[in-house]
């Protein structure tokens, strides 16, 4: 069933949840536990955090909108005046190529890995071809700095069990 708000185009439904700050509860208890108050939002020194859909907090990671990425400084956790940003919660994003990566068309461009504090994205190389980037999953922290300066926006940072994860090429 639509929300009256979708139904008026107000907002487009969805079956991908919001990506929220780190430390963020599982969805359903933040959504109980935040008032909503952009205390997070307002302490992030970065910019990432947005006031969403029903005023709750956002990591934007909208493609060519990216800051700085997400330092972990943990200023949001501190401001939030509930425990909806948990110290024991933890973010579970990792960045996500697609096929509009130029190393798809034989165009050598490092600038994510150049940018990953991490060290989470490398370029093995390829005989006959441009290497491509591969991500250590487990060194990837989630936190965006690689999809900043990407020239066409091929990275998404997503949650590894949203759809659109299992869905990028």
């Amino acid at each position: 069933m639509l929300s009256r708000r979708a139904f008026l185009g107000v907002v487009t439904p969805s079956r991908e949840l919001p990506v929220r700050p780190p430390w963020a509860l599982a969805e359903a208890e933040f959504l109980t536990t935040c008032q909503r108050c952009s205390d997070c939002v307002d302490a992030c020194p970065t910019g990432l955090l947005v006031r969403g859909d029903g005023a709750y907090p956002e990591a934007d990671f909208t493609p060519g909108r990216a800051p700085d990425a997400c330092t972990f400084c943990g200023e949001c956790r501190q401001a939030c005046p509930t425990t909806a940003l948990s110290a024991t919660a933890t973010w579970q994003l990792k960045a996500v190529f697609s096929s509009d990566c130029l190393a798809e068309r034989q165009v050598v461009c490092r600038t994510c890995g150049e940018l990953c504090e991490a060290r989470a994205i490398h370029f093995p190389p390829r005989l006959g071809g441009v290497a491509r980037p591969q991500l250590d999953a487990s060194a990837c922290t989630g936190c965006g700095a690689c999809l900043a300066d990407c020239p066409t926006r091929a990275i998404r940072v997503l949650s590894p069990n949203s759809i659109a994860y299992r869905g990028v090429a």
